[in-house]
């Protein structure tokens, strides 16, 4: 079937966003603080992506124990959400419903153009440059130019619209499982944080009338101090395709289903949570791992053990690699708690380099990529995909997108000098002898 139709062309822009989550948001604020005409889409309703539709209930992260490695416009968005339990690493519990707030008003302050509720529906590429995209939204299908583009969409949709090369889980093509978060009340956190959850877990599968699959990576509930609820990062959906769209939305349906039976695990084995009450589960699927954009580096797990340095270096990072359980076996279990506890993860003050190569795309030459999609090998992508992880690269995607437009959105013509120089000018956190 041949389909065509005559597109208005709606929009021109110096740089256009696509995917408004952590990443994307970040890049946009970076480039527009830059002086540059910033348009960002994002698909539903507000900021954030997994932190606020996805409901995932906390920052991992933000620094090593000694150095703070996602500073600054990634730090600024986490002190207005979360100001307390400030600490050497950073994580924190948040209220989703602050953090699409801080959002809003970080891209206003910049001056960034956005559109809520906006799909990318193709994008047209002719010798590795990208001429233009297509948006579909309320307003109708229409056409956005700009001289270089920012693919955050998480799951690197953009770059497999556009016919660029990507990588895809393990050697089988199989991915992590995603959750559905949720929210919950009327628990007792305290006596909740005395239990073995493993232990009860066993309990349960023994006694066989609880759960429909023994899955026993198990990560629970954060207590929010300031509201009384727990976030949930509970339960995982094996088996989905996160690039299926038959699968993932059976998936949603699944998770959904399965945040009951946890209702009624919590309620039967776990002290302090005898009256415990799901409150609202996401409407968007916790996705961990999708496409992986083959950059001119990929990030591999040798760097991760190497705490590798780069010359052309945009910041580090530290989360251990976390890749969750494949399946529901107790050896996979095992295999989990040997890399995330013990294997690959660091101690204080330890942290890899991220090079720019690894946001630069080997298919195009006006196109950029930051957040869990960029480039990188399965293990390293499971430890820099979380939040903090994309607030570094976002906001060195964005200020090097700013720093193409001298050269006609040309990506490769950054010179990584002097975008360490302005990264480090912006509050981003180098290595010593970086950006001087």
């Amino acid at each position: 079937m041949i389909y065509q139709k005559q597109l208005e062309v709606k929009y021109e822009t110096d740089i256009l966003v696509v995917g408004g989550g952590a990443a994307g948001v970040t890049a946009a604020i970076a480039a527009a603080r830059m002086g540059k005409r910033v348009l960002i889409i994002e698909s539903g309703g507000c900021f954030g992506g997994v932190g606020t539709t996805g409901m995932v209930p906390a920052f991992c992260t933000f620094g090593d124990g000694v150095n703070r490695l996602s500073d600054g416009i990634g730090w600024e968005i986490r002190s207005k959400v979360c100001p307390e339990n400030i600490n050497a690493r950073g994580g924190g519990a948040f209220q989703a419903e602050t953090l699409k707030r801080a959002y809003d008003d970080a891209i206003a302050e910049a001056g960034v153009e956005f559109l809520f509720f906006t799909t990318l529906a193709d994008a047209v590429a002719r010798d590795g440059h990208i001429e233009y995209v297509v948006l579909t939204s309320k307003s109708g299908m229409y056409a956005v130019k700009a001289k270089v583009y920012l693919d955050c969409t998480g799951d690197g949709d953009f770059t497999a619209i556009a016919g660029g090369a990507f990588e895809l889980g393990n050697e089988e093509g199989k991915t992590m499982p995603p959750s559905v978060c949720s929210l919950w009340t009327d628990f007792d956190n305290g006596a909740y944080r005395t239990v073995n959850i493993p232990e009860k877990l066993e309990q349960a599968f023994a006694d066989g009338d609880v759960f429909t699959y023994e899955d026993r990576h198990l990560t629970g509930l954060c207590h929010r101090l300031a509201d009384e609820l727990g976030g949930g990062n509970i339960g995982h959906i094996f088996g989905t395709d996160p690039i299926d769209m038959r699968s993932i939305s059976d998936a949603m349906v699944w998770g959904r289903k399965s945040l009951l039976e946890y209702q009624n695990f919590y309620r039967r084995y776990v002290a302090g949570c005898e009256n415990i009450k799901l409150v609202e589960n996401a409407n968007m699927l916790g996705v961990r791992e999708s496409r992986r954009i083959v950059c001119d580096y990929m990030l591999s797990v040798d760097d991760f053990r190497a705490k590798a340095n780069f010359d052309d270096e945009i910041g580090r990072y530290c989360y251990p690699v976390d890749i969750h359980v494949m399946d529901t076996s107790p050896e996979e279990m095992e295999r989990f708690k040997r890399e995330f506890r013990s294997n690959l993860r660091y101690g204080d003050g330890e942290s890899y380099g991220i090079p720019y190569r690894s946001l630069v795309p080997v298919s195009f030459d006006n196109l950029l990529t930051a957040g869990r999609c960029l480039g990188a090998d399965r293990q390293m992508e499971a430890s820099i995909r979380v939040m903090p992880g994309c607030f570094i690269t976002g906001q060195a995607a964005g200020t090097a997108a700013a720093l193409s437009l001298d050269k006609d959105g040309e990506v490769r013509s950054v010179d990584p000098s002097r975008l360490q120089r302005e990264l480090k000018k912006a509050g981003a956190y180098l290595r010593p002898g970086l950006g001087e």
